[in-house]
């Protein structure tokens, strides 16, 4: 069982537990209960109540945004985005972030304990959309006592519970930052998802999902899983420059399967650090909630009608080399939030980091996030930090 797993029941961050007497209806039909939602805030919530901002975490994000990760001990992940004096300043929002239903950092999921046999869930965990994922924040936007969030954000699958906020509660969404996403995921993205859990379940050591209860855990799968996503996450132009076709600690080929290449190392490693934190079957069902995720057939057909009368005010992001979640797929959702009447802005960053630039140094995002962010805090009367 890796560190990770261990952060499940008892995770080192705030936890809201719902039991038996609240429970959450799934899309699927099934009930969740009880239920757990582990989540971290930053900043003060001032007295009105209107100076929140949620943070939707992408695929295998989780609540460690802004501080240090307890089981890596590496930086939040979007600290380059989120702290005092930044974009999202937390001198003066007051910023949540909440693991997602699904996941492995202390919300409830396949590795939780069923209060019925006292052991994990496993794949008996019932399957989720993003839709259940944002019903599960919004218990826990109750339990805060926020009545409108001054924004949501989130990049990649986080952009999906953002747009599924602003279809789902629109008037508790004040404004909505997409970043990176899609109002549904592609047929080729759920090919490369399909490809991930099969690596996940070809491993015998997943034991049809029961790994933790016999021992073991599929580690290979998960790996390999891991390396072909990551691919994805980055574009031919990053990869080049990052590492050519150079070889790793090596001046010639070894004429074997070892990692000649330096891309190939970093696959590696890539694949290896991730099992550390990340639980196979939440991957599983993560996925499988991005591609189950498709706003327009959830009405009617129509995306338009998904923000048919939102007063929300948008601001869509996307990245010229984002081949996983192009900028043709923002645009569709300009198009239809214009169809609908919504106060939309779009922004298309060049950049040539691929997926990922959403994650790193991009000063364009930072620009956009703090100028949409500024505006929305001006509209609902919120001072300026140290005023």
């Amino acid at each position: 069982m890796s560190a990770g797993i261990n952060e499940v029941e008892e995770p080192n961050s705030k936890v809201l537990r719902l039991g038996a007497d609240a429970p959450l209806q799934l899309e699927s039909g099934a009930i969740l209960a009880p239920l757990q939602i582990a989540y971290q805030t930053y900043g003060t919530l001032n007295a009105e109540r209107s100076n929140a901002i949620l943070i939707c975490h992408a695929l295998t994000g989780d609540q460690h945004v802004a501080n240090v990760h307890p089981v890596t001990g590496k930086a939040g992940w979007w600290l380059s985005l989120v702290g005092p004096g930044k974009p999202i300043d937390t001198d003066r929002f007051f910023v949540i972030c909440s693991n997602v239903i699904g996941g492995c950092m202390g919300s409830s999921g396949p590795a939780s304990i069923n209060p019925q046999t006292e052991e994990p869930h496993g794949t008996d965990f019932p399957v989720l959309t993003i839709g259940d994922m944002v019903r599960a924040q919004a218990r826990l936007i109750d339990f805060l006592g926020i009545e409108t969030l001054l924004a949501v954000v989130g990049g990649s699958m986080g952009g999906m519970q953002v747009l599924a906020w602003a279809s789902m509660f629109p008037d508790r969404v004040f404004a909505a930052m997409p970043i990176a996403s899609s109002a549904k995921h592609s047929a080729q993205n759920i090919a490369f998802h399909e490809v991930g859990r099969q690596a996940v379940m070809a491993d015998p050591d997943w034991r049809r999902g029961r790994y933790v209860l016999e021992g073991t855990r599929p580690v290979k799968g998960l790996s390999v899983a891991r390396m072909a996503a990551h691919i994805t996450y980055l574009s031919e132009a990053a990869l080049q420059r990052k590492f050519g076709r150079n070889f790793q600690d090596r001046d010639a080929p070894t004429f074997s399967f070892d990692a000649d290449f330096q891309v190939e190392s970093y696959l590696r490693y890539q694949g290896i650090s991730f099992v550390e934190r990340f639980d196979a079957n939440s991957y599983l069902y993560l996925t499988r909630a991005m591609d189950y995720f498709d706003l327009a057939a959830d009405n009617g057909g129509s995306l338009a009608a998904a923000f048919k009368g939102v007063k929300t005010r948008f601001c869509l992001v996307s990245f010229t080399s984002d081949w996983l979640f192009p900028t043709s797929d923002s645009r569709q959702i300009v198009h239809a939030l214009n169809a609908s009447g919504a106060s939309v802005s779009f922004v298309e960053i060049e950049s040539d980091k691929g997926h990922d630039a959403f994650l790193l140094e991009e000063p364009n995002l930072f620009a956009t996030a703090r100028g949409f962010l500024d505006s929305a805090a001006r509209a609902r009367g919120i001072k300026e930090a140290g005023r």
